[in-house]
């Protein structure tokens, strides 16, 4: 597209969750998408595949052989000082784990889309949030996180691309957008990102001063590698990565909140559950119970002082997740022990009701 008026002017459109990241993704400059086709977050690699973008921006689009096999190119590109990015669903992620590890092993910035489904094995291809510990806590060998990031809505599918591609690049570290089946196959209206040139080879040299280049003449040649044979270098790099992993956790948090000022009572849900919440608070406070919501938006880094806060301020706290119970504990070390913090979940796709969420807070919390 050569109309540039036509590119920074916003941009309303009807879209499903898939197809904004799509969008955003092309409009911010991404170099690079490699995927493999799996539900329910096909629609990703389709969208960009409909839209052509290595006739327009220079992206490649390309579909991989297999999950494995896109990561890695992922790790290619990324080495490259290029914006690359995959997207899969959980049992794909299941597969992209030794990938992710070298990944952060290498200080490479990445973007990866996690749209869950049901498991374990092959699961469902139902709408689930049982990839909390396979993302928040790593997932794949080694000391590493991922700055992960939860939507709750078309819009924020669309602005967690863009956001992702930024914090990668500021911390070099790989960057999730972790969404449920939900948000993934809905359609909202969302306002699509202004376009952004792709970094010329020039910028990534300044930019991107650790990645390989080949041999400019500028510069020594860099070597990507995560490997390291003596135990006093791995420490190193163990140590440099917990460092940049307490600044994330200091500059990044992230999080929503909805009638916590005078709550008694905390909901904290993520993604779709936090809308389904919404409504449970606002039963609740029809009732007379002063109930309170927290969406975390950065699950990691986890909004652990704001949480810590209300331990001081409620009388108890209700996790709500389509889990067995996964977020609960980090909830939990929030809290300290000072209050009682419960779960509540359904399973295998099930998608709870606000009813069926208010019902659980009165049972398990407000008249334990």
């Amino acid at each position: 597209m050569n109309d540039t008026k036509k590119h920074n002017e916003e941009e309303v459109k009807l879209m499903k969750g898939n197809e904004a990241i799509a969008h955003a993704a092309i409009r911010c400059g991404c170099d690079g998408y490699f995927g493999y086709p799996i539900t329910p977050q096909s629609e990703i690699m389709e969208t960009m595949m409909e839209l052509e973008p290595w006739n327009t921006t220079g992206m490649v689009v390309l579909q991989a052989e297999s999950e494995t096999a896109s990561i890695n190119m992922v790790y290619g590109a990324a080495g490259c000082g290029k914006k690359a990015m995959t997207s899969s669903s959980s049992p794909g992620i299941s597969l992209m784990q030794e990938g992710l590890s070298y990944l952060a092993g290498a200080e490479l910035p990445a973007v990866v889309v996690n749209v869950m489904r049901g498991g374990p094995g092959l699961g469902t291809i139902q709408p689930s949030q049982a990839d909390y510990f396979q993302t928040v806590k790593g997932g794949g060998h080694g000391d590493y996180k991922l700055i992960t990031l939860a939507p709750a809505s078309v819009q924020e599918m669309a602005d967690h691309t863009v956001l992702a591609f930024d914090l990668a690049f500021k911390y070099r570290v790989t960057a999730m957008v972790l969404a449920d089946g939900i948000i993934g196959q809905m359609m909202e209206k969302v306002v699509l990102p202004p376009y952004q040139p792709r970094m010329t080879e020039a910028e990534i040299a300044e930019r991107c001063p650790w990645a390989t280049l080949g041999k400019p003449a500028s510069r020594k040649p860099n070597v990507i590698n995560s490997l390291q044979l003596l135990a006093e270098e791995m420490e190193e790099v163990n140590l440099r990565l917990q460092g940049r992993y307490r600044e994330i956790e200091k500059n990044e948090v992230r999080y929503e909140e909805f009638q916590c000022e005078d709550a008694e009572y905390l909901v904290v849900a993520f993604g779709t559950m936090a809308r389904v919440c919404q409504k449970a608070v606002e039963m609740a406070r029809a009732e007379g119970i002063k109930v309170g919501l927290l969406r975390p938006i950065t699950l990691y880094p986890f909004p652990v002082d704001r949480i810590c806060h209300y331990s001081h301020t409620t009388k108890g706290m209700l996790t709500v997740e389509m889990n067995a119970g996964q977020m609960v504990e980090d909830v939990r070390l929030a809290s300290c022990g000072r209050v009682p913090v419960e779960h509540f979940g359904r399973l295998g796709g099930i998608v709870p009701s606000p009813d069926e969420v208010l019902e659980a807070l009165k049972t398990k919390i407000i008249n334990r």
